[in-house]
Formats: C-alpha cells, sequence, structure tokens
C-alpha cells in the first residue's frame, strides 16, 4: 500500500488507501457493539431502493446476531422520506428537521439543479425553480394530512399549485406536476413515506414548517468525505444532486486538496492523517444496489474497469456488488419465491473457492433480511 507524500506539496493517495478507509468507515468490517441507528453511513440516510435495500445495507454492516433486528419499518426509530436527490432515503426519525434544513436549495439555480430535467424546463420558461419548490411544499401541507396514495396526492397537489409549475405528461397523457418536483417538496412540507407502501404518503408528526434557508449542509459534506475519503467536489455536488457552485458557501473551511491516483479532490484533515496507515479489512459482503459504497460518486476509484461499469449501473435494474476486501469482484442479482431466495452471482474475476462460501454465507444473511426460509446461490 502506498504511503502518503509530504504535505508540502499536494498529497497523492492511491485508490486502494482510500477504499481501504471506506470499507472502515462504512463499518463493512462489523466492528460490533453499535446499533443499526447509530451505524456511521445513517448520518447521510440510507437509499431504499428498491424498497427493502436499507436493511440489507444496515444488515451488512452488523454481526450476526443482531440482523434479525434491522426492521426499518419500526416507526419509533425510523422514518422514510424523499431525501438526497428525492431519492427514498431511510433516517432516523429525529434527524428529519436538520435534513431538510441541509438540504433546502440556496437560490433558484441550485433548486433548478436538484429538480433535473424539471428544472432545465424551468429555467427555459423563466420560472423560479425555488419559488415553485416553496410553493408545493406549502400545498403538501393542505394535502398530505393522513395516509394518502402518491397518485391521489399528485392530482391533489397539482390543483395547487402555480400553473408555471404543471407541466404535460407523455405517459400519463395529462398535466401534472413533475415527479421529482413531488419529490423535492415532500420533506419541506412535511410528507413522508409509509414503510412497504412506497406510493403511500403520510404527515411528519409535528412538523416545523418549510425552511426559511438553507442550514447545515457543510457538516452533511463533512460527513460525505468522512465516510468515503478524498473526493472530488464535483463528485460530492453529484451525490447531493447539485452544482459545485449551489455548494460554494457550505464547503467546511479546512478542507484540504489531495489527488487520488492523480485526479484531484478534497478531503478532511482527520482522514487524510490516518490514509497512510489504513489497511483493508478481510471481508466479503453482498451489498444491495442502493448501497452507500455504490452511491459514491467516484465510480473509477469503485470500479476501475469501465467495462464493469455498464454492469452495475444500467440505465434499468441495477443489480447488487459483490465486495471482496476493498474491491468490487461482480454483481448479485435475487429472484424470490413464497419461500426460496435465489441469488445469482456474475464474477467479475475468478473468485476462489473459500471466498465463493462465504458470498454463499451472506446470501443466507440476505435471505433472513428478506424473510425467505431458504437460498440457493449459483455463480453464472
Amino acid at each position: 500500500m502506498g504511503a502518503v507524500v509530504s504535505r508540502s506539496a499536494v498529497p497523492d493517495v492511491a485508490r486502494t488507501q482510500v477504499l481501504a478507509h471506506r470499507a472502515v468507515a462504512h463499518q463493512l468490517d462489523r466492528p460490533g457493539g453499535v446499533a443499526a441507528t447509530d451505524l456511521a453511513v445513517v448520518a447521510l440516510g440510507v437509499q431504499d431502493t428498491p424498497a427493502g435495500s436499507a436493511a440489507q445495507s444496515l444488515a451488512a454492516r452488523l454481526p450476526a446476531d443482531d440482523v434479525h433486528d434491522v426492521d426499518t419499518a419500526d416507526g419509533r426509530r425510523w422514518a422514510t422520506v424523499w431525501g438526497v436527490r428525492g431519492a427514498p432515503h431511510v433516517h432516523k426519525k429525529g434527524d428529519l428537521r436538520a435534513l431538510v434544513a441541509a438540504l433546502w436549495p440556496v437560490d433558484a439555480d441550485d433548486a433548478a439543479a436538484r429538480l433535473a430535467g424539471t428544472g432545465t424546463y424551468f429555467r427555459k420558461h423563466g420560472v423560479d425553480s425555488l419559488d415553485v419548490i416553496r410553493r408545493t411544499a406549502a400545498a403538501y401541507e393542505e394535502v398530505v394530512t393522513d395516509e394518502i396514495p402518491k397518485g391521489e396526492a399528485s392530482a391533489a397537489l397539482t390543483e395547487r399549485v402555480p400553473d408555471e409549475a404543471v407541466s404535460w405528461c407523455r405517459g400519463c397523457q395529462a398535466h401534472h406536476l413533475s415527479d421529482q418536483l413531488m419529490r423535492v417538496a415532500a420533506l419541506p412540507g412535511g410528507a413522508r413515506l409509509v414503510p412497504g407502501e412506497r406510493a403511500t404518503l403520510a404527515p411528519i408528526p409535528r412538523w416545523p414548517g418549510i425552511p426559511a434557508e438553507r442550514s447545515g449542509l457543510g457538516a452533511m459534506i463533512r460527513t460525505y468525505l468522512a465516510l468515503n475519503g478524498p473526493s472530488a467536489r464535483g463528485d460530492v455536488a453529484a451525490y447531493f444532486g447539485t452544482t459545485q457552485t449551489a455548494l460554494a458557501g457550505a464547503w467546511p473551511d479546512d478542507l484540504e486538496d489531495v489527488t487520488v491516483d492523480g485526479r484531484r479532490a478534497v478531503a478532511v484533515p482527520e482522514v487524510l492523517d490516518g490514509l497512510a496507515d489504513v489497511e483493508a479489512p478481510r471481508l466479503t459482503r453482498l451489498l444491495p444496489r442502493g448501497d452507500p459504497w455504490l452511491l459514491a460518486r467516484d465510480r473509477d476509484v469503485v470500479v476501475p474497469d469501465r467495462a464493469h461499469h455498464t454492469v452495475l449501473w444500467p440505465m434499468l435494474g441495477q443489480p447488487g456488488a459483490v465486495l471482496v476486501d476493498g474491491e468490487v469482484v461482480g454483481a448479485w442479482r435475487t429472484r424470490a419465491t413464497a419461500k426460496r431466495l435465489d441469488v445469482t452471482v456474475t464474477p467479475f474475476t475468478a473468485i476462489p473457492k473459500a471466498r465463493r462460501a462465504e458470498i454463499e454465507d451472506e446470501a443466507r444473511r440476505v435471505a433472513v433480511v428478506r424473510g425467505r426460509e431458504d437460498v440457493r446461490t449459483s455463480f453464472a
């Protein structure tokens, strides 16, 4: 493992060092003695796409005896919301107020970036994206007062938002607010997702209302860099679904410039100081497709071979990843029946027999989380 060079120049860090740090920081070495709600990745939320995958991500970081206690539908501890990038995320229930303030757009350009194609449409037509998000969030407060199916909520919101927020949907053959606008405005409007009922919304009790301004995003950026190690500023911005310009006022003041295999990045000092000594833990894990490991935006660091990018990150139907030590060595998919889970592994390289046995053990863990009595693992 290469060493970090002198601080007199910009340090260059090997990707293997970054991934070794990431494996430990993500607690994929299963340190034990940590409750699911206290896992480090929970600070950013754990993506739940497809529904139920967040529980698998948490279970991948816990000792075997704790896997049975991973219930992200437990409303006393957890809440599922459209969070970062408008994607479904599981968060600790008590973190939602800080989360909505951190994710509130700083201006109209930031809002447009978070709305993706909808934001581009608004820019083209001279619409203030931030104002539209604010007014849609206000409409949520009127519409989501009890559990309501997403389709009904969309229709009711469309009636209440300004005309410029509504566009023609080819798929539905109707005018309504876009799905991304609905997602981005939901949390500010005090709406959450009902676990197990992904198309159903419900109010968040005692919600304080729409934020007046952004606050706390710098802490989330620091958490991202602490978990993932040195990262390019553009990759950090992409994770949050916005631009580097929008994050200009939120970057922590003490970030240090580095390169990762020659690629410019920034790091928090406490991570940079320890990179030279970190060792990749020995582990074998099956990570679901929405796992925090796979959501880091430095995909060339995670998987250097571009040919494997198309397997792991296709446009539709992404698989999970097989992680051995710090490297992704394959993809995996499942097919479930009432009692059995079939796990199919597609290796990117030769996987030793001992590691295959460990993959089969991990597949049994996934089956437990998925509520299946039996599992069958095959290698393509």
